[in-house]
C-alpha cells in the first residue's frame, strides 16, 4: 500500500523508492500523448536553431514531469496518512474498500461534468496556437510546468481511480494509460471519458458491493 515502508527504512528512504516507482509509471503512461504536445512546441518555437531548440524542449519535458513528481509526492503522504491511521485504528481497514468504491464512485461521476470536457479540450490544445510560448528557457520550463498542471487536472479522475484500485495493478494501469491517451487524442474526447466514467462507476459499485 501506498505510504508503507519495509523494516530499518526512513520515511525518506521510502518516500524515494516510491516516487521512483511512481516516476518509471508515470512516463510510459503520459508519452503517448505528451510526445504529439512536445511536437507542437517545436513547430511553435521561431528562431532557435537546433542545438538550442533541443534544450528547450528538455526543458518543457523536465517542467511536465516535476509536475507529476509533485503529484506524486502528494499522493505518498495522503497513502503514509491512511496507513497510520489504519495502524492506531484497526477498524478502519473494514472500511478501507468502501472509501476505495466511493472514490471510484466520484472519479467515475467526474468524467461526466463540463468541467472534465473542458479540462480536455485545454490539455489537448496544449498551449501556445494564440500565443506561442517565447523561445528561451524561462518560457520552456513555464510552458512545460503549464501543460503538466493542465494534463494533470484533465485525467485526475483517471488517475484518482488508478491509485483507489492500487497501482501496482497492471490490468488497471493498462486500461488508465489507453484511457488518458483515447481522451487526449480521439476525435470526440468527451465520449471516450464517458465510457471512461461508466467502466469507473461500475467498478466503484462492484468494489463496494464485494463481501
Amino acid at each position: 500500500m501506498t505510504g508503507m515502508t519495509m523494516p530499518q527504512q526512513t520515511w525518506y528512504g521510502a518516500a524515494a523508492g516510491y516516487l521512483a516507482t511512481w516516476m518509471a509509471m508515470m512516463v510510459p503512461m503520459m508519452l503517448p500523448s505528451f510526445v504529439p504536445m512536445v511536437s507542437r512546441y517545436r513547430r511553435s518555437v521561431r528562431g532557435a536553431d537546433g542545438i538550442h531548440l533541443h534544450g528547450l524542449t528538455a526543458l518543457v519535458v523536465v517542467g511536465y514531469f516535476a509536475i507529476w513528481t509533485a503529484l506524486g509526492t502528494a499522493a505518498y503522504a495522503a497513502g503514509a496518512g491512511v496507513m497510520a491511521v489504519e495502524m492506531r485504528w484497526g477498524t478502519v481497514a473494514h472500511w478501507l474498500p468502501v472509501a476505495a468504491g466511493v472514490v471510484l464512485l466520484a472519479a467515475g461521476g467526474v468524467q461526466f461534468t463540463p468541467w472534465k470536457a473542458r479540462q480536455l479540450a485545454l490539455c489537448r490544445e496544449g498551449s501556445g496556437r494564440d500565443c506561442p510560448p517565447a523561445p528561451n528557457a524561462l518560457g520552456a520550463w513555464r510552458h512545460g510546468l503549464g501543460l503538466g498542471v493542465r494534463c494533470s487536472l484533465s485525467c485526475g479522475s483517471l488517475m484518482l481511480a488508478l491509485l483507489a484500485v492500487g497501482m501496482m495493478d497492471l490490468v488497471t494501469m493498462a486500461a488508465v494509460t489507453l484511457a488518458i491517451s483515447a481522451e487526449r487524442l480521439a476525435p470526440d474526447p468527451v465520449r471516450v471519458a464517458r465510457v471512461a466514467g461508466v467502466a469507473i462507476v461500475l467498478a466503484g459499485v462492484l468494489t463496494i458491493a464485494r463481501p
